[in-house]
């Protein structure tokens, strides 16, 4: 089965769809608003999942090359005292692979370049469809109209669609916390590959890449809008006393670099992640706080679910009930959980509850945490050849 999508968000989820489609026959394009594709962001980790779906859309080999394996790390208290160790090692042994880390820009490049330049339309915001046929759905897109087959919503957590198709739904919600993260400038000698510090309500950590720089990223307890007129003095200040290297990943950053989100969820799952001949994909279907790292992984896994759906069922509505009923329950219960790792880590604020889980974890075994990330990183992918 063949046919004709338009894939509205041109992010990881997004491409990553466009590429599944295509590798099953499928026509594509993607419709991004941005007028130009500058890959906001700084750098992420994938797990095992992540990596088996970008193995089944035939780039994941291009992404290993591209990336530095994480097998070194854990997690610390501000003064730098060991509450869990990183085995990435074992995770290797498990899974066949270690947890990587990637600048965003990169992945976005790898996965633009997986396909044809005229697949991709920029420049133009998509608010409405027209779904008055029952087997096809029409996108005005600028001066255009795509008549599509399928329409595949990966426009992000505040996506327009989502609220075109569930608009009883109440959106999404502010976690309670607000991200600022950066690329630092220059190399640093790092003593490991990943590294989270848990202090009251805050988090500081870094993701080391192959050319020596790092990504870091801080995330505070905070009211939703609050901004900095100088955010890096800001984050200097509030962490001058933690333990290296966290004022050294700071100084090693242009103020110019810092970027700042509010982290918002679909607290409310989706009854559906279909609508008719629309497929919401991604944050669009189950934005999630990034407390186990399963944000992009989840996109990714959908990307190829879909594309599997597609090419196994006999028509598109029985692909999209086979990919609802795979996708819907396991992607929100991966963001129900890291809600909670969120309210058990990052969140925590009162001493005694901090010193309590510091303690909890402290005395568990290095197994534990493994078990932890195999829970929601041991998924296999179908193929797609």
């Amino acid at each position: 089965m063949g046919g004709t999508a338009v894939v509205v968000g041109g992010g990881i989820g997004g491409l990553a769809a466009a590429i599944g489609l295509r590798r099953i026959g499928w026509d594509v394009r993607v419709v991004e608003r941005a007028a130009t594709l500058a890959d906001a962001g700084a750098g992420i980790s994938l797990h095992a999942n992540g990596l088996r779906a970008l193995d089944a859309l035939g780039v994941g080999a291009d992404v290993r090359a591209a990336a530095r394996p994480q097998y070194t790390g854990g997690t610390r208290t501000p003064g730098g005292r060991r509450l869990a160790r990183m085995d990435g090692a074992a995770l290797e042994r498990a899974l066949g692979t270690p947890i990587v880390g990637i600048r965003r820009t990169v992945l976005h490049r790898l996965l633009r370049d997986a396909l044809p330049p005229e697949c991709l339309l920029v420049g133009v915001t998509v608010s409405a469809l027209d779904r008055s046929a029952a087997d096809r759905v029409g996108v005005p897109a600028g001066d255009e109209v795509l008549d599509a087959d399928l329409v595949v919503a990966a426009d992000g957590v505040g996506s327009r669609l989502r609220s075109l198709l569930f608009p009883g739904h109440p959106g999404p919600v502010y976690a309670g916390s607000t991200v600022l993260r950066a690329v630092t400038e220059r190399p640093l000698e790092l003593c490991s590959d990943f590294e989270l510090t848990w202090g009251r309500g805050a988090e500081f950590g870094h993701i080391a890449f192959g050319d020596g720089r790092a990504e870091w990223h801080a995330v505070l307890n905070a009211p939703a809008g609050v901004r900095h007129a100088d955010p890096l003095g800001m984050l200097r200040r509030r962490f001058a006393d933690w333990h290296d290297p966290v004022p050294a990943l700071l100084d090693a950053t242009r103020p110019e670099d810092v970027l700042h989100h509010d982290i918002h969820e679909l607290a409310t799952p989706l009854r559906s992640f279909v609508a008719g001949r629309v497929v919401l994909l991604g944050d669009a279907a189950h934005a999630m706080t990034p407390h186990l790292g399963q944000g992009a992984c989840q996109a990714l896994e959908d990307a190829v679910t879909l594309a599997a759906a597609l090419a196994s069922q006999p028509s598109v509505t029985t692909a999209l009930a086979r990919y609802d009923a795979e996708r819907r329950p396991r992607s929100q219960a991966v963001a129900r959980a890291a809600r909670q790792a969120g309210r058990m880590g990052q969140q925590l604020s009162h001493p005694l509850a901090v010193a309590l889980r510091n303690t909890a974890l402290r005395l568990a075994p290095s197994r534990v945490t493994v078990r932890a990330i195999l829970r929601h990183a041991d998924w296999t992918a179908p193929s797609l050849d």
